[in-house]
């Protein structure tokens, strides 16, 4: 897909996913700004997408206040005259079980996820509105966000709210045709290489190159950060101007859409229900439906 003409800034684009993202977007044709709260990764990346022909500037900072976000979009205007695209991606992790999580380990992870996607996005819209012609928002959740998972109270609550946002923000947006849509990746990172399950195959893949096993890429839909960025271009292409407010999951070779949380079961009582009511009826109706809860375990090669 051609991209040229087009200016995105990726958040959290030193490293992993995010520059992943950010080199798609510059292979594409796309100008990119790659933002990273390590200025020295952040560096790096455009060195390593200006290396290959790409066209990107380094802009540091960590994502959360206001003033971060809306520095990133005077950069891409002052350096490349517009903004069409913004990918939501940095994110920090202070895992820890609910008992244990400090208040500065909750809030960390709210800041830089949540508020930091609003405060982005925010800023963005506000300059695509000026514009005048469109654009794309594509803002990055989790499976945790989408399941929940143990000991990621604050992740997964941020992931879980991010989402939430672009169901908003896609009605809100829609009359700019600015498309908003998230994306719920699957890969290898650093946090995923913390996986008994993939950590020996994430290794391989990292030293020399190993490709990951078909149960992990079809069975798991689990990839390299490489897999996930294709469906960055897309979203961020005209191609896609009919695809908007949903959660679109992308890992290995599975390209797959969640659902929005929806009334799956309804029971109706003249009056209203009472507890005991609620009680009797419940094992034949509500209850035959519960809904299972957390992130799947890896079931392993057959």
């Amino acid at each position: 897909m051609d991209l040229t003409g087009r200016v995105a800034i990726v958040t959290g684009a030193g490293r992993g996913l995010g520059f992943a993202y950010a080199s798609a977007l510059a292979a594409a044709g796309a100008a990119v700004v790659v933002n990273d709260a390590d200025a020295g990764a952040a560096t790096g990346a455009v060195a390593q997408i200006a290396g290959v022909g790409g066209k990107a500037v380094a802009e540091a900072g960590a994502v959360g206040p206001t003033a971060v976000a809306e520095r990133l979009v005077e950069r891409a205007v002052a350096e490349f005259g517009r903004l069409d695209v913004l990918v939501t991606n940095a994110g920090v992790l202070r895992d820890r079980m609910l008992w244990r999580m400090s208040d500065e380990e909750f809030d960390t992870v709210i800041d830089v996820h949540l508020r930091g996607t609003f405060t982005c996005v925010r800023a963005a819209v506000r300059r695509m509105r000026e514009q005048g012609d469109g654009g794309r928002i594509i803002v990055v959740g989790s499976p945790a966000g989408q399941r929940g998972n143990v000991g990621q109270t604050n992740y997964s609550a941020a992931k879980a709210g991010i989402v939430a946002m672009a169901r908003t923000w896609s009605m809100e947006c829609a009359k700019a045709e600015i498309t908003v849509n998230a994306v719920i990746p699957v890969a290898a990172t650093a946090m995923t290489a913390t996986m008994p399950a993939f950590a020996p195959h994430i290794e391989a893949w990292q030293r020399d190159g190993t490709p990951l096993p078909d149960w992990l890429r079809a069975g798991e839909g689990f990839g390299t950060p490489q897999d996930a960025a294709g469906l960055v271009v897309y979203l961020a292409s005209a191609e896609s101007a009919g695809v908007t407010g949903q959660a679109i999951g992308v890992g290995g070779d599975r390209l797959s859409l969640w659902a929005h949380p929806e009334e799956i079961a309804v029971s109706y009582r003249d009056g209203g229900w009472r507890p005991d009511e609620i009680a009797t009826t419940w094992p034949a109706t509500l209850g035959r439906n519960p809904r299972s809860v957390g992130i799947p375990l890896p079931s392993g090669p057959s």
